[in-house]
């Protein structure tokens, strides 16, 4: 048995429309990271200075040497730019979600007064601006405890929300396991927030994003002025607008944006979607808006089942040949599959890869369309269904014998029952097209019936799955 855990399928083709407060087509969340302090550093017991994100171009790690200029980088955002969108944001009266280092907000108390004076939401970032990615889990998972105890006692009360930015693969799993956030962040994956199954734990995951980001000023290729980031917003923003009911995150750092030239930029898309009726939020308060509206339901899913629980569920979806359900169980299944249209590629799958004379025997497993057995009452649940459905349960005696005589007919011609989706069909229809394939060369009829029992077989697991 084969599992793969990357789920690629989403909300889907037809996205849940969120219902944003006021009837916003784009609910936009201003997400400041506050790092100043918290970055590698010899002063925080750390072996080597900063390297990431900054204006120094091609910076590079110090070992073992504190690095001037890069730390006076960091500190301006602090002491200017923090200010400086402090007292934009407040003029405008917009909601932020701050993004905390936790030993960075230890080290910044006014500017943490300031956040709490302005009502903005203040978010854990991690207890230190540093890469998890080969972190112990154990390790990683002390950190993150840590973190929530200094944030509490540097803030007042514990952090609601999280996102560690330079995380492990372990990161997702460790925070929604503490049970201590109305949501996580640590994903780039959709323009909406879902849900995720940690053990018991329903825990909201709310994407961020790295693009529509002030970190493209440090990196390359990025942005050189702030009219660029603007354009970028803007596109963004009418975009998502014209889909509507999407989420748009907008990430910010004190020493990037915090610049005037860059915070131009900024400055004026504000403007602009204000002007446009977007619903400005935390994402606490898109949290709290997701989890009323939109909350989580729990489905038993394919990928997660005993191989004795998926063939008794899924082993008549292919009519009497419970081998394709037991076939389909050792494919490398995931959340792909736990959807209709995702279990029904692996059931095919099976189907289409095994012998002619296998496939054969599910052919001649389909009972006569209004034949004896229907007669007889000894359909399966789902065949029974299925030709009431075109009222092939309620035959005048004239049709019941034409069905019969071209069952027969059919039969013998081509050495299998005549197979259709009853359900895409009425009886006209099921009856012009017998009239019209009885006469086709069996191969034909072989490929046409095959394709039939694969429809039919999507059919009823839209009865059964999303």
């Amino acid at each position: 048995m084969s599992r793969y855990p990357r789920d690629f399928r989403g909300h889907g083709r037809n996205p849940v429309q969120a219902n944003w407060p006021g009837g916003a087509r784009v609910a936009i969340s201003l997400v400041l990271n506050y790092e100043e302090g918290g970055e590698n550093n010899l002063l925080h017991g750390d072996a080597q200075s900063e390297a990431f994100l900054s204006d120094i171009a091609g910076a590079a790690p110090w070992p073992g040497m504190r690095h001037w200029n890069m730390e006076s980088i960091y500190d301006y955002g602090a002491r200017a730019g923090f200010w400086r969108l402090h007292r934009l944001f407040t003029r405008l009266g917009l909601p932020v979600t701050i993004y905390g280092v936790t030993s960075a907000l230890a080290r910044n108390p006014e500017q943490v007064a300031a956040m709490q004076e302005a009502g903005w939401e203040i978010a854990s970032h991690g207890l230190k601006w540093v890469d998890h990615r080969d972190m112990d889990p154990a390790e990683e998972a002390r950190q993150i405890a840590e973190s929530i105890r200094l944030h509490t006692e540097v803030v007042g009360q514990p952090p609601r929300g999280w996102y560690t930015g330079r995380c492990s693969m372990n990161t997702v799993r460790l925070t929604a396991e503490t049970g201590q956030f109305d949501w996580i962040s640590d994903t780039y994956d959709d323009d909406l927030p879902w849900w995720l199954e940690v053990g018991e734990r329903d825990q909201l995951v709310i994407p961020y994003t790295l693009e529509a980001n002030d970190m493209r000023f440090a990196t390359a290729p990025g942005y050189i002025e702030g009219q660029q980031f603007e354009t970028y917003l803007r596109d963004t923003f009418d975009t998502l607008e014209g889909e509507g009911g999407r989420m748009f995150s907008i990430g910010l750092h004190n020493r990037l944006i915090g610049r005037p030239g860059k915070m131009a930029g900024l400055k004026r898309f504000l403007d602009y979607a204000m002007g446009k009726g977007a619903w400005f939020a935390t994402r606490g308060q898109i949290a709290a808006h997701w989890a009323a509206h939109h909350p989580h339901r729990r489905i038993e899913r394919p990928s997660q089942m005993t191989r004795d629980r998926f063939v008794a569920l899924y082993g008549g979806i292919f009519e009497h040949s419970p081998w394709i359900a037991d076939g389909a169980f050792d494919l490398e299944l995931g959340p792909a599959h736990d959807s209709a249209v995702g279990l029904h590629n692996a059931l095919a799958r099976v189907f289409r890869s095994a012998a002619p004379e296998a496939r054969m025997g599910v052919l001649r497993a389909h009972p006569d369309l209004a034949g004896k057995l229907a007669a007889a009452k000894r359909l399966t649940a789902d065949s029974t269904a299925e030709q009431a459905s075109a009222a092939l349960d309620a035959l005048t005696d004239e049709e019941r014998g034409q069905f019969q005589a071209l069952n027969e007919a059919y039969t013998v011609r081509h050495g299998f029952p005549f197979i259709i989706a009853v359900r895409d069909n009425t009886k006209a229809s099921i009856l012009q097209a017998f009239q019209t394939r009885i006469a086709n060369d069996t191969d034909t009829e072989f490929a046409t019936a095959c394709a039939q029992v694969e429809r039919i077989a999507l059919l009823r697991l839209k009865a059964l799955l999303p």
